[in-house]
């Protein structure tokens, strides 16, 4: 079998780590038409606006090895899904799968989409998709720390390897000009071409907005997050003294209908790579604010405007 046919570019294939699939020579191909499950001469495949609900699983073997399971379920009633066992980077191919599958256009930089697939940040302790209770349980606690439980907060540690704060010190400008352009660019063209419409549109003001020098770059610089429901029900009128991490941790796994497909593609691939350029811990949305804090977590508000 030809894959990819001539007319279509390949953007990712593996091969599962399981051993019942890989003893079946099971292989997977992610083209920027299809996504194929190929086992000997049999071949499942769904083109990519076929593409319903992407679920992510994961067992305890999966956590300590690094991988993880894909069921990808088709719009249309009735159709089998396609099931991509034991693979790698399962996050972010999820993320990406429902990226493509809701832009009818297709992907316009093929290049980046793979600089995006290979790019290795550590991985959730919990996925957001398996952790349904555990949100649950989070959002319970902000709740009461949002009405008034704000004792003590730990002290943030900075770490020594820090980008931009080494030790809780700050470097000098020449020095994170120099950091931003040499290693953040170059990321960044990567990580959010997919999303901004190739990597010739990601500049500094994607992240920093304009007139960034005329705020000293300060952040966070870009439009403000989705806002859920929960503006509407009081968040804001009665809490507006929120801390932005609490807003964060709120704000996070909210977004409309129209923008999950982004908004998942940020959380698996944008955030915890832009947390490892700055060697810094990805916001752990399963956990406690203080715990993110602490650690000077980076999560989406460090970016995106909450109010």
């Amino acid at each position: 079998m030809d894959i990819p046919l001539p007319w279509e570019r390949l953007l990712w294939s593996a091969r599962p780590l399981r051993l019942a699939p890989r003893l079946r020579g099971e292989r997977y191909f992610l083209t920027d038409f299809r996504l194929i499950r190929a086992s000997g001469a049999e071949l499942d495949e769904l083109v990519l606006h076929d593409i319903g609900d992407v679920v992510r699983m994961e067992t305890r073997l999966d956590r300590v090895v690094g991988t993880s399971t894909l069921v990808v379920h088709a719009r249309r009633a009735g159709a089998a899904p396609i099931v991509l066992s034991g693979i790698r980077r399962g996050a972010p191919v999820a993320a990406l799968l429902e990226l493509l599958s809701g832009d009818p256009r297709g992907p316009s930089d093929v290049e980046a989409i793979r600089a995006a697939l290979a790019w290795d940040p550590p991985a959730p302790a919990n996925p957001y998709r398996e952790a349904v209770g555990a949100v649950a349980a989070m959002l319970v606690t902000i709740a009461a720390i949002a009405i008034g439980l704000r004792g003590a907060a730990p002290p943030v540690a900075y770490a020594a390897d820090d980008a931009i704060e080494p030790g809780g010190v700050k470097k000098s400008r020449p020095d994170i000009i120099a950091f931003m352009e040499l290693e953040v660019m170059p990321w960044a063209r990567a990580a959010l071409a997919p999303i901004k419409g190739g990597a010739d549109h990601v500049t500094c003001a994607t992240c920093h907005a304009e007139h960034a020098e005329d705020r000293e770059w300060r952040m966070p610089s870009v439009a403000a997050l989705p806002l859920p429901d929960v503006l509407d029900r009081g968040w804001e009128i009665y809490n507006t003294d929120l801390d932005a991490q609490i807003r964060n941790a709120i704000y996070g796994y909210s977004a409309g209908s129209d923008n999950q497909a982004k908004a998942a593609y940020m959380r698996e691939v944008v955030m915890p790579g832009m947390a490892r350029v700055l060697h810094r811990p990805a916001y752990d949305f399963t956990r406690p604010y203080d715990y993110n804090r602490a650690r000077r977590a980076l999560g989406c508000y460090h970016c995106h405007r909450v109010k």
